[in-house]
C-alpha cells in the first residue's frame, strides 16, 4: 500500500485539558483587554483631576496673595493712624446720633403747636412758627437763636424750600426786602 492509498487517519480527540487551557487563554484575554481599558480611563482621569488641582492651587495662591496685600494695606494704615479703629466706632456712632437726633427733630416739629412745651422749652414757639411762615427769606443770627429754635428754623425752611441764611455778626448784612411775584403784579397792574 502506498501512502496515497491510505485511509485518512481519525483526528485525535481534543485533550480536555487543552480545551480548558485554550477557554482560560480567551478569558484571560479578555480580562486583561478590560484591565488595558480601565487603568486607561484611570490616566485621563487623573489627568483631568491634576489640571483641575493646579487651577484651584492657582486660584488659592492668588486668594492669599490678595489678602496677605489687602493685611499688608491695612497695617500700613493703622501704622499710620494709630487711633484711626476709634475714629471709625466715633464716626459711626455720630452718624448714628445724628440719625436718631433728626428723629426727635421730627417727632418735636409733629407734635401739635397747641401742646404744651416741656419746663425747659423755648419762649413761644408758636410765634418763631407764624414769623417763619410768613418771611420770605429767613436770616438767623447764630448766637440769638436756641438750640430747638435752630432746628425747628432749619427743618421748616428745608420742609418749605425757603432760604436760610446764617450769620455770625449780623452788622456786616443789611436787610432786603423781598417782594413775592404776585404783590410784584399787583404793584405793576396798579401802576
Amino acid at each position: 500500500m502506498n501512502e496515497e492509498t491510505q485511509p485518512a487517519q481519525p483526528t485525535p480527540a481534543p485533550d480536555p485539558a487543552s480545551v480548558e487551557h485554550a477557554i482560560l487563554l480567551r478569558h484571560l484575554a479578555a480580562v486583561q483587554k478590560r484591565c488595558s481599558e480601565l487603568l486607561t480611563q484611570q490616566a485621563q482621569e487623573i489627568a483631568r483631576l491634576r489640571g483641575q488641582t493646579m487651577q484651584l492651587r492657582a486660584q488659592i495662591i492668588a486668594r492669599d496673595s490678595a489678602l496677605a496685600w489687602a493685611q499688608a494695606d491695612r497695617a500700613a494704615l493703622e501704622a499710620a493712624a494709630p487711633d484711626l479703629a476709634p475714629r471709625v466706632r466715633l464716626a459711626r456712632k455720630v452718624k448714628e446720633l445724628h440719625a436718631r437726633l433728626q428723629d426727635l427733630m421730627r417727632e418735636k416739629l409733629q407734635m401739635p403747636i397747641s401742646a404744651s412745651p416741656p419746663s425747659t422749652a423755648e419762649p413761644d414757639l408758636s410765634e418763631l412758627e407764624a414769623g417763619i411762615v410768613a418771611a420770605d427769606l429767613v436770616i438767623c443770627q447764630t448766637g440769638c437763636l436756641s438750640h430747638g429754635a435752630y432746628w425747628r428754623v432749619q427743618d421748616h425752611c428745608k420742609r418749605t424750600g425757603k432760604t436760610c441764611v446764617l450769620v455770625e455778626q449780623p452788622e456786616h448784612y443789611r436787610v432786603v426786602r423781598i417782594h413775592q411775584v404776585h404783590e410784584a403784579l399787583q404793584l405793576d397792574s396798579d401802576g
